[in-house]
């Protein structure tokens, strides 16, 4: 029967999502002559609302822990990756607007893709390669300068929960380029709603900000390893069940 349960409220759920998205890429749309923060509020609105169904529908409650280790600066986000919850919530929950370095293969999504191409995000092509990284250097100081920050998943896809995936120093090579701190975030958002699952699990979200990291005398290698360091360790905190003891 919980299982029963479990799927249709999964099922509700996508249902909301789907039809949410579809009306809400047209309201951008609407608002794509307003000025760029007032379309990123209101773009972001969708996120919130998702949010909230989430909860409401699925049981997906939040906590939010060290919010006021937030820069009032430019800043380099980078954060774990579990699972969708985190790209939905992160960009209408932190001070400043996001910018996501993502494929733009996204951007050729409907309704869905064309919703975030007004928000100043940053699309790379991966078969660019170090042309890639030089694009993402341009655009993010750019964006760094107009007062938005810079979002990354240092592992690059969702991790299971209780595990770690690479971290690459792509993030922390931007901090050192740009010369910007890098926020650190730990999060257990794949314990509700997991790496391709269709059902999303009741509970709660933890989602642990750290204190700005410098890129003051490190290398990229270094900074990441301080990141790492820092995010692992804070997962064990949120999720000490999902590690083994040894």
């Amino acid at each position: 029967m919980r299982k029963a349960i479990l799927f249709l409220r999964s099922l509700l759920f996508t249902v909301v999502m789907a039809i949410a998205t579809i009306i809400w890429s047209f309201v951008c749309m609407l608002a794509a002559p307003l000025p760029y923060n007032k379309r990123y509020w209101v773009t972001s609105r969708w996120n919130v609302f998702m949010i909230w169904c989430a909860k409401v529908i699925c049981g997906i409650h939040y906590e939010f822990k060290g919010h006021e280790n937030f820069p009032d600066s430019p800043a380099i986000v980078l954060s774990k990756h579990q699972s969708a919850w985190e790209t939905i919530f992160l960009l209408a929950n932190l001070p400043r607007p996001l910018v996501f370095v993502f494929k733009k293969e996204i951007l050729y999504i409907p309704f869905f893709g064309w919703g975030i191409a007004l928000l100043r995000m940053i699309p790379i092509d991966r078969k660019q390669g170090k042309n890639a990284f030089r694009m993402v250097v341009a655009h993010g100081k750019r964006r760094l300068k107009d007062g938005q920050w810079i979002i990354m998943f240092p592992e690059g896809t969702r991790i299971p929960v209780g595990q770690a995936g690479k971290y690459k120093s792509g993030g922390t090579r931007l901090a050192i380029e740009t010369n910007a701190p890098v926020v650190p975030i730990a999060l257990n958002s794949g314990e509700c709603w997991p790496k391709n699952s269709f059902i999303k699990y009741p509970g709660k979200v933890t989602v642990s900000v750290g204190k700005p990291i410098s890129p003051e005398g490190h290398t990229p290698d270094s900074m990441m390893e301080q990141v790492e360091q820092w995010i692992e360790s804070e997962m064990r905190v949120i999720s000490p069940h999902a590690y083994n003891a040894g």
